[in-house]
């Protein structure tokens, strides 16, 4: 893992030295934070000059609001060289469960032996595609067609609307009462920094026990989440409201 946390703004320093992959997610899952277009260009520099492969995680970028971060890797110039991005119906479509998403391979994206050979990835995810996978269910896939249709579209608006605008109570509840709040701008992810006193787990046990509200530690995140909790927007206006509003009164 590369260090991810409020004293570089959850996006991690290039590597000090060459690695083959580099996987980032972004808007991030679980931070709710981006990186901008001008840091994500450093990330496919570093690739293009270390034959690295990144792998991208764009599964939230239907959640993007602003204007400086990109929606895919791909429009950073030279990412087609060296990137392969993911991405997924069940954030922006409500999916989940029926496991539909694609994964993009440019037909320029080269691999290296280790004798410096090239091997292009596309013929390789070709190959893999065709012989170990059967697809997804077509009544599934009709379904992903829809999200593309002009009413399937203004749905998914109405969709990521309503999330944020609950992301948006989180947040500014959590501010209003003093937290260190992360994400909940370009993602329906809300990271706070827990309290002096607490980790990750017994602010889990907290809010669990003192107010019925349940969240995610930071700690099985990896080693940057200790010290942190997730909350997420997915969930009605009137839960979201009285959640906040039981946090609010509990005294730590």
């Amino acid at each position: 893992y590369l260090p991810c946390t409020s004293d570089n703004d959850f996006v991690p320093s290039l590597p000090e030295k060459r690695v083959d992959i580099l996987y980032l997610c972004f808007p991030n899952n679980p931070t709710g934070t981006t990186i901008t277009k001008k840091e994500l260009k450093k990330w496919v520099d570093y690739a293009k000059e270390n034959n690295t492969i990144i792998l991208y995680d764009a599964a939230y970028e239907a959640y993007i609001s602003e204007d400086n971060v990109a929606r895919s890797i791909y429009e950073i110039d030279g990412a087609k060289e060296v990137a392969i991005e993911f991405r997924s119906f069940s954030k922006n479509a409500g999916f989940t469960g029926t496991r539909c998403a694609f994964t993009v391979v440019p037909k320029q994206l080269m691999a290296y032996t280790k004798g410096g050979t090239k091997v292009r990835l596309n013929d390789l995810w070709l190959r893999r595609q065709s012989t170990k996978f059967n697809g997804t269910p077509y009544i599934i896939q009709r379904g992903a067609q829809a999200v593309y249709s002009d009413e399937g579209k203004e749905q998914i608006q109405q969709m990521i609307h309503f999330y944020m605008q609950n992301a948006k109570i989180i947040r500014d509840g959590l501010q209003n009462i003093k937290f260190d709040v992360y994400g909940g701008i370009n993602a329906p992810y809300i990271w706070l920094k827990v309290p002096s006193g607490y980790n990750s787990w017994s602010f889990f046990d907290k809010l669990l026990n003192d107010a019925n509200v349940v969240g995610t530690p930071g700690e099985g995140f990896g080693p940057s989440g200790e010290g942190y909790f997730r909350l997420t927007a997915f969930g009605d206006k009137q839960n979201t409201v009285e959640a906040i509003s039981r946090i609010n009164n509990i005294k730590f």
